[in-house]
Parts: C-alpha cells; structure tokens; sequence
C-alpha cells in the first residue's frame, strides 16, 4: 500500500518533531506557512471627541486600550487597584514586594541590577502588535534566549537520573529517525506515492540530517557532543557514543526537546532591556494623568447615557461618568465586585476559573555559564519543580536570577507546601541538574499568582457557560466591553491582550460613527 506525501510528512511530524517534518518539506521543495500582520484600528484621529470612556485595569489590555482612545481623541480615564501599570507584567527586583490575599509579604533583596519577569518573560517574533508597540514607545529591546542545546533534559527513570545535554537528545533522535526512514526508502516501503527523484532527494537529505554513514546508519555525531573535545596538540576529537533509542523515545524528553517547536515558541524570542515592566512604564509615560493608581473599582452601573463606575482612592469613594467602559479586570476581580451585567455575561464571569501559575526565583553565582556552558535557554526535569529557565540578561555577569518552577501549582500536590517546603523542592531541581550547586542558591522568592493580589490567577482556565461563554464575552454588553488576553485566542499572552484591546476600541469606535451619523440625521448628538 502506497503513502502520501501527506502522510509522509505527517509520520515524520509524529516521529521527529515539527523540526524533522519543516525539513523534510524544503528538502521536498515545499513552502513554508507565513503569518500575517494585525488590521489596524478603522477610525480617523480625533473621531473620539467628546466620547469619554473609562476604561478598568491598568494590565496590557487596559494600557493599549486607554493608549488607542486618546489616539483617537477620546476622553480617557485608566483606573488602576494597584500602584503601578502592567497587572501581570511586572519585573521582580531589589525591593519589590510580592504580597499575598492571606497577608505574606516577601520583599526581594537582590543586586542591583538583577531582575527577574514575575509574570510574561518573552516576546515571540510572531507577535507583531506587541514587538509594533515596543517600537512606537521607544522600548529598547534585546534577545530573550529562549532554548540553547547545552540546557539539560532529567528523568529520574532515564540514564541513571543524570542529566542529558539538549544536543544529544536532539542529534541521536534525529540520528535514529533518519536510519529507520533511509530504511523504510531503502526497501521500497514508500515507493508507490514518492517518485524516484522523491526517494532520491529524501535519501541524500536524510544522510545528511541525521546524519548516516555511508551505509545508511547512525553511530553518533559531533552535532551530539564529544567524548573528547578537540583541542590542541595531539587532543583530536573523539565522538559520543550514541544515546539508546528506547531511552530518547521516553514522553518525558520528548517534551522537553520539542517544546520551542510551537509557532509562537520558535527564535527568535525578544525581551526588554532591563524588565518587562519597561512596556507597561511607556504606556504609562505616554498616557499621563490619564491613570488613576491605587484607585480599585467598586462597581459598575449601567445608565441611561452610558455607564457609572465607583472607585475609591484616597479612603474616598469616588465615581466616573462615561459613555462607554472597557473593563479589562481579570475576571477574579470582576466577579467580587456589584455590577449589572446582563444575566449571560454575569454567568461567564461568576462560574469562570482561572490558572494558578507560580514561578520560584533565586540569586547565584551564574554557575550555569561558568561551569556548563549554559547561556539562556531552559533545562527540563520530569520530577519536582521543573523547568530550570536560565536568564538571557547581564550574561556574563558574575551573578543572575535564574528561576527553578514555572507550572501550574493549584491542583497539585505543590500547592499545599509550605513556603519553605517549596523553596526546598525547588532547590532540589537544581541538584537533580546541577549537582552540588543547590546550596549556592540564595534570596529565593515565589510567586504564585492564584495568591497575588488583585489578580487571583494566573489566565484563564475555564469560561462560565462552557465554550459559548467565550463568544457572549467578545460581545458588547450595552455600553461596557471586554478586553485582555482572556478575550481571545492567544491566552498567557500580553499580544491577545493587545489584540482584544484594539478590537474593543474599533467596536467603540463603529459605534460611535454610527451615534454620530444619527445624531446628524436628527440634528442632534448622540454617542
């Protein structure tokens, strides 16, 4: 029976990953998919005079936002529960305090200059809005190191428990999976669909991608690492001895070879320069007096011209008048305060949940790059706090944060540990990876962001009404609209918080055209 070159590539995909498949595509002289750019705003400068809109929750979704509003003329005003901008975007140094709902306060004592993303760490290349914004506020930017093949895979149950260099897990895979395709071409497995030039142009690939000796078997490579580096005088190279088959098909290293394979995952990855936080600051540089911090919302009315939100700043309770409102609160918050949502909005909102994600960070020694080489990128653990992930910043510095735990910690066994027991749990990473480098550690601090004030979560778990609760909430509920990662597809991303943003402010903006347009028909303004 023949095979496609559908399902060709498709086998592949499954057996090496979407690395092997791409290849096998351009050695097949097939294209590869490209993304495309966000539609901009519909709506002329100054189309939003005498709009007022309020708009709720200074996070990326609140911030573009109250940033395309006043673009377009309105007036804006940004309430914010906290005392800075960026809700989930927020940069960890010298002094910061994570505070919990139960009262635990931890205050980070690291270097200056030493910083660590609480929150968003990375800007994939494919996020055009985002990367667009950096470049429009003026953002310096840098390479955030995303995966590196000297970063390290550990599965107590695989080598021993020692821990394996990306490299060869990555090479000796590829290595396997080239000799057992060369075979399957060899015997003539493939030969009813494949055309000669096919199976001809595949065999001369693999050879090279695997890569096979000239008996079409794999026995090991440099790409995978030495057994003795070359050097000089009479050190020549000696190659590694080739990692089992058996061992490497393991589901544990197979997740922690393939996860930069993801479309919005892939180099390159970007960062600020200094922090994360230097995004939701430029906004703020660019906005003014626009913000209100430290003001959270006490609820949200509907009214005959609009909307009537409460607040309170100062110790005073405070309200605010607009014709729209664009509440980009995350639902946590949403649903503890009064408000007259509609029935099917109140429901997404009131049985919705939300993912409880934690990082666990500490000050070193970069023993990382000094005794493994190991520059960015994230090492991967089946047991215990996992992954390991390696800063991108200050290398070379004598000292780093590096972080040991980014998962989701409610509904697990980690949630119920005592700080100190997750402190220790998180070391332990460490020696699993790096033995005898545990007790370098120091100045740890954990974030678990289902405990964080004012967010209570992390992203979006599950919408109240089940899927459908999705399509009620990109609606507009009267004059208030949504916005925020939660409004869309791109999930834990500050791009789908963006991209809501912007398509709330268009939402407002037909409607405000189409008031106007009335308004002019009947000799009167209305918005």
């Amino acid at each position: 029976m023949g095979i496609s070159r559908r399902n060709f590539l498709m086998r592949v995909g499954q057996a090496g990953g979407y690395s092997a498949a791409f290849a096998t595509m351009q050695s097949l002289g097939l294209m590869p998919m490209k993304g495309a750019l966000a539609e901009p705003i519909a709506a002329a400068a100054g189309s939003g005079k005498g709009v007022k809109v309020v708009v709720l929750g200074a996070g990326i979704g609140g911030l573009v936002s109250a940033y395309e509003l006043k673009k377009l003329g309105y007036d804006v005003t940004l309430l914010e529960a906290r005392e800075r901008p960026g809700g989930r975007n927020w940069t960890g140094r010298n002094g910061t305090k994570v505070k919990f709902v139960d009262g635990t306060t931890q205050t980070i004592n690291w270097e200056e200059g030493n910083y660590q993303n609480l929150g968003p760490a990375r800007l994939p290349s494919t996020h055009w809005t985002m990367l667009g914004y950096c470049r429009e506020l003026g953002v310096p930017m840098e390479v955030e190191i995303n995966t590196t093949r000297s970063s390290l895979l550990q599965n107590d149950k695989a080598n021993g428990g020692v821990a394996v260099p990306q490299r060869k897990a990555i090479n000796d895979t590829r290595g396997h999976v080239s000799e057992l395709l060369n075979k399957c071409l060899a015997q003539g497995a493939l030969d009813t669909e494949l055309t000669k030039e096919d199976r001809e142009r595949m065999t001369a690939f693999l050879k090279v991608y695997g890569p096979l000796d000239k008996n079409g078997a794999y026995v090991g490579s440099d790409r995978a690492g030495y057994k003795t580096t070359p050097g000089a005088g009479m050190q020549v190279p000696v190659v590694d001895t080739p990692m089992d088959m058996h061992m490497l098909l393991d589901e544990s290293f197979w997740n922690g070879m393939l996860y930069e394979e993801a479309w919005d995952w892939q180099a390159t990855m970007m960062q600020p320069v200094g922090g994360m936080d230097r995004i939701p600051y430029a906004f703020d540089k660019a906005l003014g007096s626009i913000v209100k911090y430290s003001a959270p919302v006490t609820g949200i009315k509907k009214t005959s011209s609009g909307v009537q939100v409460s607040y309170t700043q100062g110790g005073t309770e405070k309200m605010i008048d607009a014709a729209y409102c664009i509440c980009a609160m995350p639902f946590s918050m949403l649903k503890k305060i009064p408000t007259d949502l509609s029935p099917e909005f109140k429901k997404v909102v009131d049985e919705s949940t939300m993912a409880g994600s934690y990082k666990i960070a500490w000050e070193s020694r970069r023993f990382w790059e000094q005794d493994y080489n190991i520059y960015g990128g994230l090492s991967f653990a089946l047991q215990g706090p996992s992954p390991v992930w390696y800063p991108s910043s200050r290398l070379m510095h004598p000292t780093g944060v590096l972080v040991s735990g980014y998962s989701e910690e409610q509904g697990t066994p980690f949630f119920n540990l005592t700080m100190e027991e997750k402190f220790a749990a998180s070391r332990g990473t460490i020696e699993k990876l790096h033995p005898g480098h545990g007790k370098e550690l120091m100045n740890p601090v954990f974030c678990g962001w289902k405990r964080v004030e004012w967010n209570e979560g992390s992203w979006i778990r599950s919408y109240g009404g089940g899927p459908s609760g999705y399509d009620v909430m990109i609606q507009a509920d009267g004059p208030i609209y949504f916005a925020g990662d939660t409004i869309s597809h791109i999930v834990g991303w500050q791009e789908g918080a963006a991209l809501s943003a912007r398509r709330a402010v268009s939402m407002i903006g037909d409607k405000v055209k189409m008031a106007k347009l009335a308004g002019s028909a009947s000799g009167t303004l209305a918005v």
